[in-house]
């Protein structure tokens, strides 16, 4: 009997024994999984909210003109962000905005809309935003000798020569180039 109970108490020593090594043994494992879950949720957290950047587009047109876009662009990975601007130039950054430029092969929006040839009181070919008028220049390209003009051409730029297309600008530029006062 006394045999019984050293071999119980032995078994029950090697089975607290194997508890312990177990419970010691898993202890840091568990703190590994409790971390790796913790992680998992932070990064489900990220990945249900994308990070966020302001950004300006500026669009510079054939007439010189500039536009201006400000967005609030959301983005997953900077792969993914990076592949939507790869068209766009870098111009500025700081911590919070970031500039891009692109340079567009149109006019812009407002020649199209609004935008007249036009000849200034100098003789200056110019486009006006609006019929030929001196407080609505928009840009001025060079002089023209206006005694070399048909007067049907000097009678057009007095009244305005509407923008309506790239092609257009470019036909009266190359139409009026040859008339330029060369200095």
């Amino acid at each position: 009997m006394r045999f019984n109970k050293v071999a119980q108490f032995r078994m029950y020593l090697a089975v607290v024994a194997v508890v312990l090594f177990m419970f010691i043994g898993r202890a840091p494992g568990w703190v590994l999984i409790a971390s790796a879950e913790q992680m998992d949720s932070h990064d489900d957290h990220q990945k249900t909210e994308p990070h966020q950047q302001t950004i300006i587009l500026e669009r510079v047109y054939l007439d010189g003109e500039m536009s201006e876009e400000v967005v609030v662009d959301s983005y997953w990975t900077i792969d993914n962000f990076w592949a939507k601007y790869d068209q766009w130039q870098l111009v500025d950054m700081d911590g919070t905005t970031m500039v891009f430029r692109k340079k567009v092969d149109d006019i812009s929006p407002l020649l199209k809309t609004n935008g007249y040839f036009g000849i200034s009181d100098d003789g200056v070919l110019t486009i006006y935003n609006g019929r030929p008028d001196p407080s609505r220049i928009i840009q001025s390209f060079f002089q023209i000798d206006v005694k070399k003009l048909e007067s049907k051409k000097q009678e057009e730029l007095i009244q305005g020569i509407p923008i309506k297309t790239k092609d257009r600008y470019v036909e009266v530029l190359e139409t009026f180039k040859p008339y330029s006062i060369k200095e």
